[in-house]
């Protein structure tokens, strides 16, 4: 899953916040975020989520 598009929405880890500013969550790397987290991911790394697990 090196260059391939997450859909977060599909993960186990994937979380919806309380946060309005930052509504979307991410258990495994612990973060909350405006956009996708696996967006997050790829910006900070430079490589897609390696911890997506599907539902």
């Amino acid at each position: 899953m090196v260059n391939q598009k997450i859909n977060c929405t599909k993960c186990i880890y994937y979380y919806i916040t309380w946060d309005s500013s930052f509504p979307k969550g991410c258990k495994v790397y612990g973060f909350k975020s405006l956009n996708s987290p696996s967006i997050l991911v790829k910006q900070s790394s430079g490589i897609s989520c390696g911890k997506f697990t599907p539902k």
